[in-house]
């Protein structure tokens, strides 16, 4: 439903406004909307009262006429701000469209005699994934070859995206698994946004596609050995947690699907894969903190069997090869060690430690072959991939740059001598390598192709910032040659720094706009990332997530002292758990930000977490605290980004957010916005922009989501005064 913006305007918007907006009004400039405002108070268990005056913006159906115009009114206001810099958003668009090379294909992978992989065609949105028969004179570099010059003769189409997007607004293929004897096809669809997937399946020999059809699930499914059972993992309908596994047998109605498990935690994610040797099909549980495993024989699924039993602040991850369990673990150690395990193990008792845990290396995964062991690694911030062979004989994988991102590729089957390993760094475009472990010989697969791009141009570094309780940051940066460090330059500071994630320095096509025109891109390795090893994350968690932003605005503080950027002309970037990071910057140092980037951010920080209906909730109280308790209320209140708001000006902002998002809910950021016009006495917009198509995600299909991106983009190079 779309109001038009006179009648958006006339249910909502009342005659108060905010300082900005009466300089808008002075300025003959757009004037913002101004949300209603409506008493309404958020209890807590212990007490504690909080006033939420635009709590009504939630609408869990997403059909209230009054939040819609709001909505609207907002995505007017926004094109009106924006419509000076149509010229430069087509040309931005352009610029990161034509560096696509639109027929590309993926590196194939080979599986039990056939080679998969997925392509794109010229000016379409969407992949699609095919397979070929292996055979003689059959490799990955001879499909390649015959994909770019468009010889798909021997090819069978598994699924054309395209097609099935038609006449939809949104539309994503979340997974795909081929049954044991290549014949049935069981995919994960999702034309909504927000995550909730239908199963489907086809006869890969006659293309028919079966009555069969389950509904509510996750991406996660598994074929059994009989090629006909699939076990799926069944969401919660309202949270949207993982909470069940069933099994479906072809040709049954979903309605008579079997409960395998049921998990009665709400703090754990669930999922179901395939052991490396094919032996068991495992359901996985993950909490912040914890983790356990169940399996049962692929060839006889019957009882799923505990590994090993879970323990608050144990985790561990297991794969079967060779007759015994591999296991990566942090017990007793934080940076995570690997033990081995016979196939009947029940308990950690039956574990014995094969490679040792130490302080400076963090152990992040590792893969299993016949006659070699792959183990990926970080060490000083940097990611590294470390070959051991039988006998124990070991090496590392070489990187030729100081900034970079290095890790484990998809290698599909253990029988080989080849270990396939990704590498990329912030000037050098994704590039998938072999490397034969026997001879030493590597060769390229594949590099991402980016037409009109020469890395020569530019310039990587990666360089220290000293935290204000001295702590060492990582800091990686790029910029085009030409560059001077004399405190002019513009420059866009990217962060995340939750649950653990590492942000690599890979190369990010549409950020060459922004070098081309002088700009400095840095990605701040702040606390609550991953990538100086556990301790790193855990400092950045809980009563430490200050640190997380500290951090930041510490870098910040280091990269325009030495000459990488002008103090008025910073930009700050960051989505998701990233908005929550840049929203509490922009109230911490708002006078050290000329512009705020902030996408789908989580910024009411404590009424979400109070809410145990909203998707994620209850899984990350180990992350961020549960607010129920009266010590975790406190300091989440202290920093989160809705809850401190004060009368103050604000830096520029563009604040994106899809309407169907099921991580960060709409509202979130649509009663950010609604509280900030009404304090912020800043002379800067605020441009909020709502896709009322899509969700965390953004818009789906390759090309949409950079009009969105193109938009903010042009949004950021006009505050900064870069042409």
């Amino acid at each position: 439903m779309k109001l038009p913006l006179t009648i958006a305007l006339a249910l909502l918007m009342t005659t108060a406004c905010s300082s900005s907006a009466d300089d808008a009004r002075d300025q003959g400039l757009p004037q913002p909307p101004v949300a209603e405002q409506r008493p309404h108070q958020v209890p807590s268990p212990h007490g504690a009262v909080r006033e939420d005056e635009y709590y009504w913006l939630r609408d869990d159906t997403r059909e209230n006429p009054e939040m819609l115009a709001y909505l609207n009114a907002e995505n007017a206001y926004a094109d009106a701000v924006m419509a000076g810099s149509e010229a430069l958003q087509k040309k931005l668009y352009e610029e990161i469209v034509g560096r696509i090379r639109q027929d590309d294909s993926s590196v194939p992978a080979r599986e039990r005699g056939w080679w998969y992989y997925s392509r794109f065609e010229t000016g379409k949105d969407y992949p699609v994934y095919a397979r070929r028969r292996d055979g003689e004179g059959v490799d990955a570099l001879s499909i390649q070859q015959a994909n770019d010059s468009g010889d798909f003769a021997d090819e069978q189409v598994l699924l054309d995206v395209n097609r099935m997007a038609e006449g939809k607004d949104f539309f994503s293929v979340g997974n795909y698994e081929v049954s044991q004897d290549n014949r049935i096809l069981a995919w994960a669809e999702d034309d909504v946004g927000r995550r909730q997937y239908v199963i489907r399946f086809k006869d890969l020999e006659t293309d028919e596609v079966f009555d069969d059809e389950i509904r509510g699930v996750s991406a996660s499914l598994v074929w059994a050995d009989d090629n006909r059972t699939l076990f799926y993992v069944e969401n919660d309908p309202d949270t949207l947690l993982t909470v069940r596994v069933r099994k479906h047998v072809l040709g049954t109605p979903a309605s008579e699907d079997v409960l395998v498990y049921e998990e009665e935690d709400d703090s754990f994610y669930m999922g179901i894969g395939r052991t490396r040797d094919d032996a068991y099909i495992c359901i996985y549980v993950q909490s912040t903190v914890s983790s356990e495993m169940r399996c049962t024989p692929a060839a006889e699924p019957g009882e799923f069997t505990v590994l090993a039993a879970r323990e608050r602040d144990v985790e561990y991850d297991a794969d079967h090869h060779n007759g015994r369990w591999v296991i990566r673990t942090n017990w007793d150690a934080p940076n995570f060690r690997v033990m081995t395990a016979p196939s009947n193990a029940t308990s950690r008792d039956q574990w014995q430690e094969w490679i040792g845990h130490s302080e400076d290396v963090f152990i992040e995964g590792l893969e299993l072959f016949d006659g070699f062991t792959a183990i990926g690694e970080r060490s000083e911030g940097l990611e590294r991939v470390r070959v051991i062979r039988e006998g124990g004989a070991e090496e590392y994988v070489k990187a030729d740059e100081p900034a970079y991102s290095m890790g484990l590729s998809v290698n599909s089957e253990p029988d080989t001598e080849w270990l396939r390993y990704g590498y990329t760094s912030l000037t050098t475009p994704a590039t998938t390598y072999e490397l034969n472990v026997v001879t030493g010989e590597r060769r390229q697969l594949k590099q991402q192709p980016v037409i009109g791009y020469d890395p020569a141009q530019y310039t990587t570094e990666r360089i220290w910032a000293t935290a204000r309780d001295g702590t060492r940051v990582p800091v990686s940066l790029v910029y085009r040659n030409g560059f001077e460090r004399d405190g002019t330059a513009p420059l866009l500071q990217y962060g995340y720094g939750s649950y653990g994630y590492s942000m690599d320095p890979g190369f990010n096509l549409p950020v060459v706009s922004l070098l081309d025109r002088g700009m400095v891109y840095a990605i701040a390795h702040i606390r609550g990332g991953q990538e100086m090893g556990r301790k790193w994350y855990d400092d950045g968690k809980l009563f430490n997530k200050i640190n997380t932003f500290t951090d930041f605005i510490d870098v910040t503080d280091h990269l325009v002292a030495q000459g990488y950027a002008a103090p008025d002309r910073v930009a700050a970037y960051g989505g998701s758990a990233g908005g929550l990071l840049v929203g509490a910057v922009a109230n911490m140092a708002p006078d050290k930000y000329r512009v705020i980037l902030s996408q789908v951010p989580f910024v009411d920080v404590v009424t979400t977490m109070l809410d145990r209906s909203i998707p994620l909730t209850t899984n990350e109280y180990d992350e961020w605290g549960n607010p129920e308790t009266p010590e975790a209320y406190r300091y989440m209140l202290s920093y989160s980004p809705y809850d401190n708001l004060e009368e103050k000006a604000y830096p520029a902002m563009f604040v994106g957010t899809g309407l169907w998002d099921s991580q960060v809910q709409y509202w979130e950021p649509a009663k950010y916005v609604a509280r900030l016009r009404t304090l912020n006495t800043g002379e800067y917009p605020i441009v909020f922009r709502t896709n009322m198509d899509a969700g965390h995600g953004g818009k789906s299909g390759r090309f949409r989501r950079y009009e969105e991106l193109s938009e903010m983009y042009a949004f950021l190079l006009d505050q900064l005064g870069v042409q």
